[in-house]
């Protein structure tokens, strides 16, 4: 097991235990972070700060029980790529989703920079 796949499963327990400092403590400053074209929060934000913001702290005014469940980590050396599913139901709609994605990480010297997420978007926005 390398030292970035160490980084990205201690970023996947942090988000687990629902601790945002431990989820971005290995972000470099300039991280370049993208939702998915279709997501409904997609765009490309860059820095810690941003992706908290953006990101981590909008989730939850979307979606209840917002979940990711990541079942495989995949090492390649300075990419890494998690596999897993998201659920939540849409705090508008009521309608529950479960999405399969996939995460693909680069990091550089031990620091996340960059990540692109690939879900499957259509289901998670027939739930909106």
């Amino acid at each position: 097991m390398s030292r970035n796949k160490d980084v990205i499963d201690a970023h996947y327990a942090a988000s687990d235990r629902g601790d945002l400092a431990g989820m971005v403590a290995d972000f470099a400053p300039d991280i370049r972070w993208t939702e998915a074209a279709g997501f409904p929060l997609a765009g490309t934000f860059t820095g810690p700060d941003a992706v908290i913001e953006q990101v981590f702290k909008k989730l939850p005014e979307t979606w209840a029980d917002w979940s990711v469940s990541i079942d495989e980590v995949l090492d390649a050396g300075n990419t890494v790529i998690g596999v897993g599913t998201y659920s939540g139901v849409n705090r508008v709609t009521g309608r529950d989703f479960t999405a399969r994605v996939a995460h693909l990480w680069r990091l550089d010297a031990g620091k996340v920079v960059a990540f692109e997420q690939i879900p499957d978007s259509a289901v998670v926005r027939e739930a909106m």
